[in-house]
């Protein structure tokens, strides 16, 4: 025996260590844990999300930093957004003032609502997402998706986001200083709603930063792996009708202490 363990080059300690232990597993229950919930979330979520519910779901509780390293051991690293490039709106018909002031926190439902479109390009040719979002529990109360960035497109959003709330009256509906805000239709609604308009600053994304993190997300995590104009068009409809699905059902939020839109709202219900 002790010949045999000389040529493999294996000390007699380990030896006899592996007779009383069993050899070692290839990965730690916690990396096993990890990885899993890593893959259950597509990949989507940072390490100290995954540190949250590895200690719900598997009642591990781990240092962020551990849970980090694992992570990266194991290339699980979420994909990092790309930062993009802002440029001004043309002149404008009706400017509201920006009553949100970047005060993005709201004490119960119904009290400010963003809204912002979004170009989509992965199908066959681009099409536009408009979605409104509830600064309660960020939760997207309604989205719509043409092929087209005109005014009936933000119209029919909030129309459909008033049906979906009960037609609540004194909203605070913010947008940017787009044309399709800014006209004479869209105002027109907002007023006979009984809302109230708000308005970003002429080019400052971060005025409405909340719902342009949402769009930017439904890129980096539900498209991260969708070439430019390479799907049907019809495909992209179904990818975003389940992102928003699971963004409002599955992901968890860390401004809602890790739950996730439906559940902090069935909470305050």
């Amino acid at each position: 025996m002790t010949a045999i363990l000389s040529v493999l080059s294996v000390p007699r300690s380990t030896y006899y260590r592996w007779l009383t232990e069993g050899p070692p597993r290839v990965l730690k229950k916690v990396e096993e844990a990890i990885i899993a919930l890593c893959k259950k979330t597509k990949y989507r979520f940072g390490h100290r999300k995954i540190k949250k519910l590895l200690k719900e779901e598997y009642k591990l509780d781990r240092h962020r930093n551990t849970v980090q390293s694992i992570m990266q051991k194991h290339h699980l690293q979420c994909r990092i957004k790309p930062k993009r490039k802002w440029k001004s709106q043309g002149e404008s018909v009706i400017i509201a003032p920006n009553l949100l002031q970047r005060n993005f926190m709201a004490s119960a439902p119904n009290q400010k609502w963003v809204t912002d479109i979004t170009y989509i390009q992965y199908g066959r040719s681009t099409m536009y997402l408009s979605t409104i979002m509830d600064l309660f529990n960020n939760e997207i109360v309604a989205y719509k998706m043409y092929d087209h960035q005109q005014t009936p497109l933000v119209i029919d959003t909030l129309k459909e986001a008033l049906e979906m709330r009960g037609n609540p009256e004194g909203v605070i509906i913010h947008s940017d200083q787009g044309s399709v805000y800014t006209s004479y239709a869209y105002q027109e609604l907002v007023k006979k709603s009984h809302l109230v308009s708000s308005m970003s600053r002429r080019g400052n994304c971060w005025d409405n930063a909340v719902i342009e993190s949402f769009h930017s997300n439904i890129k980096s995590e539900e498209f991260q792996y969708v070439k430019y104009n390479s799907i049907h068009n019809i495909q992209v409809v179904e990818k975003v009708n389940e992102y928003v699905r699971y963004y409002n059902q599955d992901r968890i939020l860390e401004k809602l202490g890790y739950l996730t839109p439906k559940e902090f709202g069935a909470q305050a219900a």
